[in-house]
């Protein structure tokens, strides 16, 4: 049996990891500038980062291939990020990959 560690607490991943399982819902509210990302989408940065749509730090406009690539993904997906099991870019630039998540989205859920 193998086990993995979450990265964003270092925990083991069903067994004393208390992150969400599941990617952040973006706030419609606080984010009216941003169109209308499906919920389930991953923006995939250059820098290998996952992001969801609403990050704070990013606005809406600087999300375009070929700089930029997304995804839809299941849920539970988000909290599974990582080198190990790294989530490609099905639209925009699909040679992106992401290996890692943003803190300031993984804050926010």
């Amino acid at each position: 049996m193998t086990t993995s560690r979450c990265d964003h607490c270092d925990l083991i991943i069903g067994a004393g990891c208390a992150c969400s399982p599941q990617p952040p819902q973006r706030k419609i509210a606080a984010h009216p500038d941003w169109g209308n990302w499906d919920p389930n989408t991953i923006l995939i940065s250059p820098t290998q980062y996952a992001h969801i749509p609403g990050c704070t730090h990013l606005s809406e406009s600087e999300i375009k291939a070929p700089r930029w690539g997304w995804t839809t993904v299941a849920t539970g997906t988000w909290s599974r990020i990582s080198s190990s099991q790294p989530v490609r870019a099905t639209a925009g630039n699909t040679d992106r990959v992401a290996t890692r998540r943003c803190q300031t989205c993984n804050e926010s859920a």
